[in-house]
């Protein structure tokens, strides 16, 4: 049971260090995050005496036999305990019954991203914690230390992400059938790096569209030569469309690099209209002159 239980909500304070972010999914829609989770709170059926006022710390073993707070990860899909070489998991017990729980976990959680801007967006991202069991009544969930309860590696760095700010923040969950929970944020934001994109897909479609305009200094009557540079473009654009679209989730709305793409797709597939066009008015008019001179012909054989 937990400490003074029947009385008032016991208070656990909570502070996070974030050792990395391993991963950021577009297409799933969500982020890896590796940190160091600890508990404080009060337990005095755990205090005893000391002479030199010394605390005592134990492994993961002792975790079962004691009360520990009950917190998870709000919207995550998938969360561990690292266990290399034993269970990353430390009690430590002061002798006036205050407790320090900590361990190392690596979760997975959701992370709800609006890609209008791509690659152009910056994403707000956060991990949520809050007990399972225990509302408000029962457990008060804070930060320990407030502002500076969280703090990150100075080396923490994404390959497509520049990550601007870390925040803590705290608020209430309301759930109809068992009510108030205490919640804490971990708020994080996430400005894309557009370099990458610039070169896979920026660049190469503007090449693209520049490479369909060489067919109007073609020659005309030039068929493969013409056919050939228009079919290789629209298939190279269709192909980037595919490859960007393959590494996106499919969202119902149109991106910022979409409006790009197909207009550039459009001014390729217009190249390829164009010469058709100017083929098949060639065509026409060369038969109506065709039909002149054969009428004239008639009329010079007549007179």
């Amino acid at each position: 049971m937990r400490p003074g239980f029947g009385g008032s909500a016991i208070p656990v304070g909570i502070d996070v260090q974030i050792e990395s972010i391993d991963s950021i999914s577009e297409v799933d829609m969500d982020f890896t995050m590796t940190l160091y989770l600890r508990h404080y709170w009060k337990d005095e059926r755990l205090s005893f005496q000391s002479t030199n006022n010394r605390s005592m710390t134990f492994d993961g073993r002792l975790i079962k036999k004691i009360w520990v707070p009950d917190v998870f990860f709000v919207h995550s899909k998938r969360s561990f305990i690292h266990d290399t070489t034993m269970e990353n998991i430390m009690l430590r017990v002061y002798p006036d019954g205050n407790v320090l729980f900590s361990l190392r976990i690596t979760v997975s959680a959701m992370c709800f991203m609006d890609f209008s801007r791509f690659p152009l967006d910056t994403q707000n991202c956060s991990l949520e914690l809050e007990s399972y069991a225990y509302n408000e009544d029962d457990l008060m969930l804070y930060w320990k230390k407030g502002n500076e309860s969280l703090k990150t590696d100075e080396h923490i760095s994404l390959s497509q992400f520049f990550i601007e700010e870390f925040s803590a923040s705290s608020g209430l969950a309301l759930y109809s059938s068992t009510g108030w929970y205490n919640r804490l944020f971990i708020n994080f934001i996430l400005r894309r790096h557009i370099f990458f994109f610039l070169l896979q897909s920026y660049f190469p479609a503007m090449l693209m569209v520049m490479l369909s305009w060489v067919s109007f200094w073609i020659d005309r009557r030039a068929v493969p030569a013409r056919v050939s540079l228009g079919i290789t473009t629209v298939l190279t654009m269709s192909t980037i469309i595919t490859g960007v679209s393959a590494s996106m989730p499919q969202v119902s709305y149109i991106k910022a690099v979409d409006v790009y793409l197909w207009i550039s797709f459009l001014f390729v597939f217009l190249s390829v209209i164009e010469y058709a066009a100017v083929n098949y008015l060639t065509t026409v008019e060369e038969r109506k002159q065709l039909k002149r001179r054969g009428k004239v012909k008639e009329q010079g054989i007549i007179s």
